[in-house]
């Protein structure tokens, strides 16, 4: 990817970067650039090559061939302990016979920091992520987003000028992840880190990150906002990956615009119109019977078996009657700025 601004001036900066393991190139020529004080997410499958940018990043491994740079400072050859960065992983790695205060504190320890002032930026560390009041409780003490707060704070209180986060919310059931997918966005807007964040999950990536970049094969295949990379997927495998999308065939595209493409139809852009009702004016109308209707609390997902033999999801409010809609006749409709044209074939 073109550098958008000097290399000298990014975070971040990857150029030609590649990591081979025996056969398998895990990362397969990536260039990429990280601003300072962004929140960009490394989105993609497992064995997509992002975990292993992180790695390489953070000093646990070593590119093959390439070249990194942080703040403008050669990162090849540079161990990890010398690099500005910090790393909270998944499993926390909190050690059980400290408590929460030396947990934290453990960095400036080994960094020679004199226990009173250790004890100090270590309680300012746990004021950032709302633990005052626990520095005396052991790990087993806390709940799972407590003890991810507490590796939170121990990444931060040694102050790196990037966070790395090798997806740190995947142990963490569904109502507190997304507590804390805000609390994290709101950590990096008030400390301006540029933070680094892997993660498999589509909808962490797209609610926290400033940008997105998606991998495959060892490879980035888009990055953009991610406004850009839900509205605008540039290949098959963006759309397919990151959410729900109907992928229109180039056929089909080339008889509604002209162009011999294929695109993308994101679901939520389909309506269902009532019985008598007309299209907008430059809407494209289907015919078709209900395939089947799938519940999702506010929303219901229908399958439509359309009268050319495809398939087509449409995402409706959930006052679209389920009951006994199988086989149904249902018209679809969908405006021709919702097809998104993506790049061949």
């Amino acid at each position: 990817m073109p550098s958008s601004f000097p290399l000298s001036a990014a975070a971040v900066s990857f150029r030609g970067v590649e990591r081979h393991f025996g056969a398998v190139r895990a990362v397969d020529g990536v260039d990429l650039d990280i601003a300072p004080g962004e929140f960009f997410a490394m989105l993609g499958p497992s064995g997509s090559g992002k975990t292993t940018c992180l790695r390489l990043i953070a000093g646990f491994e070593q590119p093959t061939a390439g070249h990194i740079e942080i703040f403008g400072e050669t990162a090849e050859g540079v161990p990890a302990y010398r690099r500005p960065v910090n790393t909270v992983f998944q499993d926390y790695a909190l050690f059980p016979h400290f408590n929460i205060l030396d947990n934290v504190c453990y960095g400036l320890m080994i960094r020679g920091i004199g226990k009173a002032e250790r004890h100090r930026q270590g309680r300012e560390a746990l004021a950032m992520v709302k633990l005052s009041g626990m520095e005396q409780r052991r790990p087993g003490q806390l709940s799972g987003g407590q003890r991810q707060r507490v590796a939170l704070a121990r990444a931060l209180v040694v102050r790196p000028k990037v966070l790395l986060l090798d997806e740190p919310l995947g142990a963490l059931d569904l109502k507190l992840r997304e507590e804390m997918q805000s609390e994290l966005k709101s950590l990096q807007r008030s400390l301006g880190l540029s933070f680094v964040f892997v993660t498999h999950d589509q909808s962490e990536a797209l609610s926290m990150a400033d940008r997105v970049a998606v991998f495959n094969e060892g490879r980035i295949v888009q990055v953009a906002s991610p406004q850009d990379i839900y509205e605008r997927p540039r290949t098959r495998f963006v759309a397919d990956f990151v959410g729900s999308s109907n992928i229109i065939e180039p056929a089909q595209v080339k008889a509604w615009t002209g162009i011999d493409r294929p695109a993308s139809l994101r679901p939520e852009k389909i309506a269902l119109l009532a019985e008598g009702a007309s299209p907008a004016a430059d809407a494209i109308t289907l015919t078709g019977t209900v395939a089947q209707v799938l519940y999702h609390g506010a929303v219901n997902r229908v399958e439509i078996a359309t009268e050319g033999g495809g398939r087509l999801l449409a995402t409706v409010a959930a006052a679209f009657a389920a009951a006994d809609a199988s086989g149904a006749p249902v018209r679809a409709s969908f405006s021709r700025r919702a097809l998104h044209v993506m790049e061949g074939p």
